[in-house]
Order: structure tokens, then C-alpha cells, then sequence
């Protein structure tokens, strides 16, 4: 493996905020030297900083879209945490298809998943649309999933996992009605895919032509980012959400001293978040 000095750390630290938003604190030396140190290696770079002086100086991108792609993979399942998913199945589906019954021209149901990795968490919201409304063509839902990495939009789009993918989340049930079998992949059927659009985002910039919606799921990336930037981002997600529309966050996350623009909603253990009018 190819050594890193403090120097270097520290350089490496700030340029990654500065292409992506993730902050690395010191303590995480082994993560970056992890997902990096191949990337280091096929630049035939001797050292990080010749890495560093390589990435700054490629006026085509390509390095920087590596290295965000390298750094911004999370890990990612079918269902993750199960209770946001009951929430949205049980409750909050129905009760925003009765509210837009009710208008004179009936909107769509509009759902972002932010930060959604291989597609797992917008698959696991379209199969819940799917066997929740009994008649899509009338009642009319938008799904959209956003993410920094081109890499995981491109196997998102893809919807193609492999056996311990789909072993994580999918009920046999599940995985037998919405996923075909081929050779050693698990490949999601066409009606699901067509369900969502997906669209390279950096949520440390500003949202363009997004639109509004109803539901946001924004789970477990923010804690990557520092706290003036995890203000910035639930601020500007409050703007696309529409007045009383729903925020869902991670188990162990908060938005207590960040944004005062929801209240919070308990369901049993799992805490998701409304907007104030």
C-alpha cells in the first residue's frame, strides 16, 4: 500500500470536501487510503501528492468523478430499517392520495430519494406503490432518485444485484414476483424500473429543475457532512418539500439545532419529520 503523511491527509481531507461535501476528519486515514489507494496505484502515482497535483490538473473531470465515486459508495439494502417503509405503506400513501383526491385536478404523488446509492431504497418505494395503489395509470406517481456517483446511478438504472443483494430486504415473495433470475445476477423487472427517473445530483449545490414533493428520503448521508452543511442541506430540502409533505432521515440521525422548518412524528420507535406550514 502506498504511504500517506500527515501532509498529505490533511490535503486529501480538504479536496474531497471541496469536489463532493464529504467530510473526513484525521481519524479516517484507513477509510481513505481504502478507497483510494487502487486508484492511486492505476495513475501509477509514486506518492498522494503527485495523486493530488494529478487530480487537480485533469481539466477533463474524469480523476474527480473517481474519486467521488470511490469515496460516496455506501452500503445500501432492499427495505433498510423496515419501519420507514411500513410508515409509507400503511399511512402516508393513502393519506396523500386522499388528500389530492380531494383537489379539483389531482396532483401527483412526487417521492425523492436523495443520496440512493444502487437503488435499492427507490425500488424498495416503488414495489410499495406498486402493491399499494391498485391503479397507477389513474392515480399518477413520480419517483425520483438522485446521487453524486455515476457509477452507482449507472448499476442503479441498471436494476441488477446479485444473490446477497437481493438476499438483504426481499421477502421470497418479493423477489419472486418483481426480479428474473439470470445466471448469477437477480434482474428487476421492467415494470418497477420504469417506475423512477434517476438524475446525477451533488447535494451540496443547489437543486435544479427537481421540482416538489410530497416525500423525501435524505437517510444516512448527512453525518458525513459538517454541521453548517447539514443546515444548508435540510434548508434547501425544506424548500422542495410541499407544505405538510414528510422528511425521512436515519435511525441515528436528528434534526434537533439543524432546521426548525419540521416537526417531528413518532410512530411507535421511528421518529420522521413533517413540514410546517
Amino acid at each position: 500500500m502506498i504511504k500517506i503523511n500527515p501532509q498529505e491527509l490533511q490535503v486529501l481531507i480538504t479536496y474531497i470536501y471541496d469536489i463532493c461535501g464529504v467530510y473526513l476528519d484525521n481519524s479516517k486515514e484507513y477509510l481513505i487510503k481504502t478507497r483510494l489507494d487502487t486508484l492511486v496505484s492505476s495513475y501509477n502515482c509514486a506518492s498522494y501528492s503527485e495523486f493530488y497535483y494529478r487530480a487537480r490538473s485533469d481539466k477533463t473531470g474524469k480523476i474527480n468523478t473517481e474519486i467521488i465515486n470511490a469515496i460516496t459508495t455506501p452500503e445500501t439494502l432492499f427495505f433498510r430499517d423496515k419501519m420507514p417503509f411500513d410508515i409509507l405503506r400503511n399511512h402516508l400513501i393513502q393519506k396523500i392520495l386522499q388528500q389530492k383526491s380531494s383537489n379539483v385536478i389531482p396532483g401527483q404523488i412526487r417521492i425523492w430519494s436523495a443520496a440512493s446509492s444502487t437503488g435499492q431504497e427507490i425500488y424498495s418505494i416503488a414495489i410499495i406503490i406498486r402493491e399499494t395503489i391498485s391503479n397507477l395509470q389513474k392515480n399518477r406517481v413520480s419517483l425520483v432518485a438522485t446521487d453524486i456517483s455515476d457509477v452507482v446511478l449507472d448499476l442503479a438504472k441498471a436494476g441488477r444485484y446479485n444473490k446477497f443483494e437481493v438476499s438483504r430486504g426481499l421477502t421470497k415473495q418479493q423477489l419472486d414476483k418483481y426480479f428474473i433470475e439470470k445466471d448469477q445476477y437477480w434482474q428487476l423487472n421492467n415494470d418497477i424500473r420504469r417506475m423512477v427517473r434517476f438524475q446525477k445530483l451533488n447535494l451540496m449545490k443547489p437543486f435544479v429543475g427537481l421540482g416538489s414533493f410530497d416525500i423525501v428520503f435524505c437517510r444516512n448521508v448527512a453525518i458525513y457532512f459538517t454541521m453548517d452543511d447539514r443546515k444548508k442541506l435540510f434548508d434547501r430540502i425544506a424548500d422542495t418539500i410541499v407544505p405538510e409533505g414528510y422528511l425521512f432521515i436515519g435511525a441515528s440521525e436528528f434534526l434537533t439545532g439543524i432546521c426548525d422548518r419540521f416537526k417531528a412524528v413518532r410512530d411507535g420507535k421511528t421518529i420522521y419529520y413533517q413540514k410546517v406550514k
